[in-house]
């Protein structure tokens, strides 16, 4: 062959060469670009204060796991949008996330907002976790919207069950908002007290807008009831337990997760004396990784967590994200929400932080173990466990 044939081969090779590189250097580029998912929570508004506290759990995690060296070597990356706990804003973080930020996967949480996003996921194929919204419609909204909380099915009939067969109650009332967080769940009290040979002497909703509740609680004393559960939102619960005790309505009260938190007891003072409230995630008490958990929110913040069970549970979400994130990274699987959403369901069962043991159900649900918290001499203690 003479020099001159040889010379275009050498520049094909050239090209070659290049071009391989180019494309080395890409993939090198697109390993070392961060695993990034979404997080839509209220920063903003009425139900701001429990928001932050739960991003502020999630940013711990994710920092600690990016400590360790972050996920196949790779750092993990949270994009932190506000909903404001509404439902309109939350279909605008969702599409920002999605089509901006092309997050295959994003947690979010308050069950009408979780509702109002669903069908976004669902175009999109992008993964919602659900983390804290409690209504049972949340198992219905489609292929791409799952809960790693519990929903008010679990709770709820540990809490009337243990009303009516435990505390021996007879009569109870049920005072919800009207929304998607207090239908479901009053729903499934009514129920799951009823069938455990109790009656429901009152069932009232309220408007999620309400500052006074006395039509709906002068009812509730009407009825004489001898226990009242009250299926409220975390900002207006306490209002409406101050307004019932001021109107001589002394039975106990009993409430969901949302109610276990410090600011009740700040807020209502002797008030919240005998209040009975749902927890789905073990205390300091339970396990030592929970302590430290507190500790540091003792020292770094000055005090406890609003919603201790649910930050227990954003903190966990971002190792549930990055689980699946390595599972997709060792499979060489691309980093899409349908990928996501099948390698979620393959692993299926994880081993979490705070939260402990969380199966994803075929049914969209999981199951936890209730502790049923009583507020006693102005502090929150365990009352009983349901497994």
């Amino acid at each position: 062959m003479s020099a001159r044939a040889a010379a275009p081969l050498s520049r094909r090779a050239l090209v070659a060469s290049t071009l391989a590189m180019s494309l080395s250097l890409a993939g090198a580029a697109r390993a070392d670009e961060p695993l990034r998912f979404g997080m839509a929570m209220p920063l903003s508004g009425g139900q701001a204060t429990y928001g932050q506290d739960q991003v502020k759990a999630a940013e711990w995690a994710v920092a600690e796991i990016n400590a360790k060296g972050g996920v196949a070597g790779r750092k993990l990356e949270m994009i932190v949008l506000d909903t404001r706990a509404d439902p309109q804003a939350g279909i605008q973080a969702a599409n920002r996330l999605v089509s901006v930020d092309k997050v295959p996967a994003f947690v979010s949480a308050w069950s009408a907002v979780v509702k109002a996003i669903a069908p976004v996921a669902n175009d999109t194929r992008t993964v919602q976790l659900s983390v804290g919204a409690n209504s049972a419609e949340i198992a219905r909204l489609g292929d791409y919207t799952y809960t790693t909380f519990p929903l008010a099915a679990v709770d709820i009939t540990a809490v009337a069950n243990y009303a009516a067969k435990e505390m021996g109650k007879k009569r109870a009332a049920v005072l919800y908002i009207n929304n998607e967080t207090g239908t479901v769940a009053a729903q499934i009290y009514r129920d799951v007290f009823s069938k455990a040979g109790g009656q429901v002497v009152a069932y009232e909703a309220y408007d999620p807008r309400a500052s006074d509740w006395t039509g709906p609680l002068l009812k509730v004393r009407a009825a004489k009831p001898d226990i009242v559960h009250i299926q409220g939102l975390v900002a207006d619960t306490p209002q409406v337990i101050a307004q019932m005790r001021q109107l001589g309505l002394t039975m106990p009260v009993s409430s969901y997760s949302a109610v276990y938190n410090p600011k009740l007891i700040e807020q209502l003072g002797k008030a919240s004396e005998g209040v009975i409230a749902t927890s789905l995630a073990p205390g300091a008490a339970d396990d030592p990784a929970v302590a430290a958990y507190l500790a540091r929110w003792k020292k770094e913040i000055g005090r406890e967590p609003n919603g201790l069970p649910y930050t227990q549970y954003l903190y966990d979400a971002p190792y549930l994200v990055a689980a699946v994130y390595r599972g997709l990274i060792e499979k060489k699987l691309p980093l899409t929400g349908e990928s996501f959403r099948k390698e979620m369901l393959a692993i299926r069962t994880f081993d979490l932080p705070l939260t402990g043991k969380l199966t994803i159900n075929d049914d969209h649900t999981v199951n936890k173990t209730v502790y049923l918290m009583e507020v006693k001499n102005g502090a929150w203690v365990k009352k009983a466990m349901v497994e």
